[in-house]
């Protein structure tokens, strides 16, 4: 085998122009991945590849390559699946600038947790008595920013009237979690990935999803059924059910990190 080093016969040229190619290609489309969806995984797939494609090139590897390409192609669709509504949104302009305000992520706002603590009681409480379906995730350390982007943005304060809005089953926001972070309600109708673990009981969709957001963050969720007003934590991929005459001090003990005393 030649390596690129061997100059006897080595087209320079093509290699200079082949390269090219692959550079200005790989260019193009984490433009487009960081216009669209703006995902880590996209980037690390995109880099993992190239450095596979240019391995492949200057050692001839054709077979090599060729495997990198299909595995390539088939993250590369997923991806696109994945975000399809960026996608339409990419495609109808590619040069728009988001306008969607940040978040903030990793600032903390000055407000009074004890007075915030009591809102979402107020909330949690009569979602529970009027049996009306809800899921409510607090950020804690883990960001969430990549995993609300399938949700619509709200950036409010957090009040009861605004919670029992979003999830009155007439709105079209009822559908999906909310996502708090601080006092601030960030995204409404946020669809989480569901946990595959098998479980003795019955669980719906909103638990599954619950304890699904619960093994990959440290992010406090809230769970009210629909069927019967229970009301549930999904913390560290277990759910636990609680009352609602203690459902106050759980919350305070889960969000001040001390859930394995709750």
């Amino acid at each position: 085998m030649n390596f690129i080093w061997n100059t006897n016969g080595f087209a320079w040229g093509n290699f200079a122009l082949t390269l090219s190619l692959i550079i200005v290609l790989y260019g193009l489309l984490t433009f487009s991945f960081y216009k669209m969806c703006r995902r880590k995984s996209a980037f690390i797939i995109l880099a993992v590849s190239f450095v596979f494609f240019i391995f492949a090139y200057l050692f001839n590897l054709l077979y090599f390559g060729i495997i990198v390409a299909a595995m390539f192609t088939a993250s590369l669709a997923v991806c696109l699946f994945a975000n399809l509504g960026d996608l339409r949104a990419f495609l109808g302009n590619p040069f728009k600038k988001a306008n969607v305000k940040s978040a903030n992520f990793g600032v903390e706002k000055i407000y009074n947790r004890e007075v915030l603590y009591k809102k979402i009681e107020t909330a949690v409480l009569a979602l529970s008595k009027s049996k009306t379906g809800a899921i409510m995730t607090f950020e804690k350390n883990t960001s969430l920013k990549d995993i609300i982007g399938n949700g619509v943005p709200v950036h409010a304060p957090v009040s009861p009237e605004l919670l029992l809005t979003i999830f009155y089953e007439g709105t079209r926001l009822h559908d999906g979690a909310v996502v708090i972070h601080g006092n601030e309600i960030v995204a409404a109708s946020v669809f989480f990935t569901p946990t595959t673990k098998p479980f003795a009981g019955k669980y719906g969709s909103r638990h599954r999803a619950a304890i699904g957001i619960s093994e990959i963050s440290d992010a406090v969720t809230v769970v009210v059924s629909e069927e019967t007003g229970r009301i549930s934590f999904a913390v560290n991929g277990e759910l636990e059910s609680v009352d609602q005459s203690i459902f106050l001090r759980v919350f305070e003990n889960y969000m001040n990190e001390k859930g394995e005393n709750a």
